[in-house]
């Protein structure tokens, strides 16, 4: 599993969502993606997944109780990545300067490879 805290506020976020959109299109039958939308008012969360749709839940968390579950509130965004056993197996935290490098992360940490 792959979880990832955001918020329409944060550019980092609006910057790496790109990657998230299309890995979780392409391969999230294979890894669960889950948003968690951390500080954020929720018009300006929904307004920003109708302008970037995600094919996973997103759920709102306004005083980071879910974020502080996996140690996600140091930065914006954090994800958290989960084995098959559902232990938390590693957390990134800031965004992804590429693609490339969340696809290697997702691979070597929730998929196993």
């Amino acid at each position: 599993m792959v979880v990832n805290k955001w918020a329409s506020w944060c550019g980092p976020c609006r910057s790496e969502f790109p990657y998230f959109q299309r890995l979780g299109a392409r391969i999230g039958s294979r890894v669960a993606f889950l948003g968690v939308d951390s500080q954020d008012d929720d018009a300006d969360a929904r307004g920003f997944l109708r302008r970037y749709p995600v094919t996973y839940p997103s759920y709102s968390d306004p005083d980071q109780k879910v974020a502080r579950v996996f140690g996600a509130t140091l930065a914006f965004p954090t994800t958290a990545f989960y084995d098959a056993r559902g232990r938390l197996a590693f957390l990134h935290q800031g965004a992804y300067a590429s693609e490339a490098k969340l696809r290697e992360d997702v691979t070597r940490y929730a998929v196993g490879g």
